[in-house]
């Protein structure tokens, strides 16, 4: 039986713009977003039947068709069912270490990864391309993980224009590991709170052009400029997530205090994440952080920015 051990990165967001609301309910976002090295590790093993099964070590994480990897996995097996039909079922093993329901992306990369291995477990010869085309049916980030890197993200996140890729910028990431945020709440109350802000005429591609105002990071990320990057870091989520979570705005506030290049949440939360100028600063801000939040339930993390996606570890 042949397997597949991948590495499936989580991603921050530097940038999100919502910009108003799609015809088909979702919302027009503008985003950059960035690989980090903190992975989750996916092992993927032909089954040997018809059955998809899986497993992981993380008891928040659910083992059936809920999991967005076992939907990558039913994705597949109905797209390529002589393929499903020739090498039979896939046994996925999900080794967690990215915090989950963190907006960190950690479902969208494992189902990534999912993606990537079946394709190369089936010989099928997919492309990156076609792979980040099945991604967009299962979620708006699971495109951006499979290739990673930097990117800014437009659509409803899922049409990607690759930026030049940010490395060894490392960075603090906290999380509480009881709190979750619905990004499908932070969302909706965004919408009834800042409505009226919204691009209405859908038609009207010069005046959301104009709306967008990502132009100063992507500037920044093109010289490579991590102090003005930490400055131009912008979240339109934070502005309902953090007046209703105090710990998150908490959090934030302690990270800004301690002298980072620039702190923000990621995605609809509740993960938060400080810039800073090297590993040494990021070591001493997160012995910062833990004296000043004892909490155990808060997760603390050293990380960086890393230039790709999924990885294929090793084969058997």
């Amino acid at each position: 039986m042949r397997s597949y051990t991948l590495v499936a990165p989580a991603k921050i967001n530097l940038y999100l713009e919502i910009i108003g609301d799609r015809p088909d309910g979702y919302h027009e976002l503008v985003m950059i977003l960035q690989s980090i090295d903190l992975a989750d590790q996916i092992d993927l093993h032909a089954g040997g039947n018809d059955n998809i099964r899986v497993r992981c070590d993380h008891p928040q994480v659910p083992l059936d068709g809920s999991n967005i990897a076992y939907r990558a996995a039913k994705l597949m097996a109905t797209e390529f069912s002589e393929a499903f039909a020739k090498y039979g079922g896939v046994d996925i093993t999900i080794h967690k270490h990215i915090p989950v329901a963190a907006g960190l992306a950690g479902g969208s990369t494992n189902a990534a990864a999912v993606l990537l291995g079946m394709n190369l477990l089936w010989n099928l010869g997919l492309t990156q391309s076609e792979l980040e085309e099945l991604g967009a049916t299962l979620g708006s980030d699971v495109p951006f993980c499979v290739a990673g890197g930097t990117a800014l993200a437009t659509g409803r996140g899922e049409q990607l224009s690759v930026l030049p890729s940010l490395d060894k910028i490392y960075l603090v990431l906290g999380k509480y590991r009881s709190l979750e945020v619905s990004t499908a709440w932070a969302y909706k109350s965004y919408r009834q709170q800042f409505g009226s802000s919204y691009i209405r005429d859908q038609n009207d591609l010069a005046a959301r052009a104009a709306a967008v105002h990502s132009g100063p990071m992507v500037k920044a990320i093109l010289h490579q400029d991590g102090v003005e990057i930490g400055q131009k870091l912008h979240n339109d989520l934070e502005r309902v997530v953090l007046p209703t979570y105090p710990q998150v705005l908490r959090l934030r506030e302690i990270f800004a205090s301690t002298g980072v290049l620039g702190t923000m949440m990621s995605g609809s939360g509740p993960s938060v994440f400080a810039l800073c100028e090297s590993k040494e600063q990021a070591e001493q801000v997160k012995l910062e952080v833990r004296e000043r939040i004892p909490d155990e339930d808060l997760e603390l993390f050293v990380t960086r920015m890393i230039t790709h996606g999924i990885q294929v570890i090793s084969s058997v």
